[in-house]
């Protein structure tokens, strides 16, 4: 038996697509876990290049199934797009699995995400996801996938709309709601679907008893888990290894191994606080060098140094077993790197990784490291050999010391090849 778990250990966009696309061809199920079509994963092989947002990233492996659980909210328009992309580029999707417990998200969600972020400030993808998971607590006010065949459909769309139109007119926003046109749109998105649709929780529990192999890939990271990031700035669902089980029904105890993913760096998107963030040159020098757009919305990624103290409280909260680093390249031919192994809070030291209160007030405490000059010849010389230089040996033996968890792979570029297994 062999289930793991992707887990991003930042603020997102480590770069888990494409080390899922690597490990995917292990694997008989690639199992989407959280979030919606807030979270991107990019993959890239050859001249193909995906954005993907609910469909797990294995798409280059037709015979893989590929399973959207039960704890991902489904944009119905993001998702019919992107099956139809993935299959007009040659790719079947015949093996795709949807939950029937999936939540659906809808109109009104997207509008109250654009207001009351207008209000917050917390800098969402105005997707509709945290409306959406907003009314999948409160019970009544919801529609899954299963709810998508039943009679009252109708019934519950005029019922829901009314409320809605409601709550934005408190917004003192006006709106209206085409009851009609927003149930032909579920019913013929339903009809698309109907073939999918499954109970997932049982179907990769049978799948485990069968020794079958499963991947859980998780949406997002760590540090934005709404229970365990840095809240308020934060998303709507859990993002770390505890999701995992919730999101597909796959109890704890049949997960054998927990995968990190980390940048050599740090990123992240939106509002909230960032100790390491690098505002200067360099800063730029780094999102322009990697890349650092998001996958969802094109907004620039704020960069800084890596952070050690983020990091092994992500290591602690997931009991993570394994490190990818990734964009190594990226921090190639600086002549100095640092990494932040404490904060400094009111005058005292601390490698704890605070509340946001707290966090606010931290000053990073750096520990600098040599840096390195290694191009593409020199990259292929570390995969081919496993011999690294003097300088990326430390920087990555620091790591893993320090988070007292192996690394067992590292990327220095988009392309599957640019990945050497330790």
């Amino acid at each position: 038996m062999t289930v793991s778990t992707i887990i991003g250990m930042q603020w997102g966009d480590e770069g888990k697509g494409k080390i899922i696309d690597i490990l995917a061809k292990d694997y008989d199920y690639i199992v989407r876990f959280n979030g919606g079509d807030n979270a991107g994963h990019t993959i890239k092989v050859g001249n193909r290049k995906f954005g993907l947002h609910l469909v797990p990233s294995c798409i280059f492996y037709p015979e893989k199934f590929k399973v959207i659980g039960n704890g991902v909210v489904i944009n119905p328009e993001t998702l019919l797009k992107e099956i139809n992309e993935v299959e007009n580029a040659g790719y079947s999707l015949k093996n795709l699995i949807i939950s029937e417990a999936a939540h659906v998200i809808l109109q009104w969600h997207k509008e109250l995400d654009g207001i009351e972020d207008e209000k917050g400030g917390i800098g969402t993808t105005k997707r509709g996801i945290g409306p959406s998971f907003a009314d999948k607590a409160s019970r009544n006010t919801a529609i899954r996938i299963c709810d998508l065949y039943n009679d009252n459909l109708k019934e519950r769309i005029a019922s829901i709309a009314e409320l809605k139109i409601k709550i934005i007119s408190a917004y003192g926003k006006e709106t209206k709601f085409n009851d009609d046109e927003i149930l032909n749109k579920l019913k013929s998105f339903a009809e698309k679907i109907k073939p999918f649709v499954r109970n997932t929780s049982y179907l990769l529990n049978e799948a485990i008893d069968k020794k079958k192999k499963i991947l859980l890939e998780g949406a997002q990271g760590t540090l934005l888990d709404i229970d365990h990031g840095t809240y308020p700035f934060v998303t709507s669902s859990n993002t770390t290894t505890g999701a995992a089980c919730t999101g597909s029904g796959i109890p704890p105890k049949k997960i054998n191994k927990v995968i990190g993913i980390t940048k050599a760096y740090t990123t992240r998107v939106g509002s909230g606080p960032f100790p390491t963030e690098l505002t200067d040159d360099l800063g730029e020098k780094i999102r322009q060098k990697g890349g650092e757009f998001g996958t969802t919305t094109g907004r620039p990624r704020r960069c800084g140094w890596l952070d050690l103290v983020a990091l092994k409280y992500s290591a602690m909260i997931n009991g993570t077993d394994e490190l990818v680093i990734t964009k190594l390249d990226v921090l190639s031919e600086l002549d100095e790197l640092k990494i932040c192994v404490a904060y400094e809070i009111d005058g005292k030291k601390t490698e704890e990784f605070p509340v946001i209160e707290k966090l606010k007030l931290a000053k990073p405490v750096y520990t600098s490291f040599k840096g390195w000059n290694i191009n593409e010849e020199g990259w292929n010389k570390i995969k081919k050999n496993k011999k690294m230089p003097k300088e990326l040996k430390e920087y990555l033996d620091f790591i893993s010391k320090e988070t007292k968890t192996k690394i067992s792979m590292i990327s220095y570029g988009p392309e599957r090849e640019e990945t050497v297994l330790l």
